[in-house]
């Protein structure tokens, strides 16, 4: 059920929605559902979005808003990022109140990780 005034839902740009999905699944859990040849949805487990198709990317450089996910073990994922084919463009750092890192995706979108657990 949808609760008022808060974020619902969120969309980012992909070209190739199987690399993508593949991407996320192998390295969040998120599961997708195809809806043709310009979107495709996914839910992490708590909130859902989609794909649409277009060369563009969404980066904090261009001004896009910033997702941020959440990893208990910051080092592990970091980690799953390189391997399923993203790549880190801002390594981890502390700020009060926790870590995280930048990554883009391989469409080349950036979000970025947090925890508050400490090495």
């Amino acid at each position: 059920m949808p609760f008022d005034h808060k974020i619902d839902y969120l969309e980012l740009p992909a070209a190739d929605f199987d690399i993508v999905e593949s991407f996320y699944i192998d390295t969040f859990g998120w599961t997708f559902t195809d809806y043709g040849p310009e979107y495709r949805a996914f839910s992490d487990g708590r909130l859902n979005g989609g794909f649409y198709k277009s060369d563009f990317e969404s980066s904090t450089k261009n001004g896009a808003a910033l997702i941020v996910l959440y990893a208990h073990d910051l080092e592990a994922t970091s980690t799953a990022v390189h391997a399923n084919g993203g790549s880190i463009c801002k390594e981890i750092f502390s700020f009060p109140g926790g870590r995280r890192f930048h990554f883009l995706d391989p469409h080349g979108n950036e979000l970025a990780v947090w925890s508050n657990q400490q090495i």
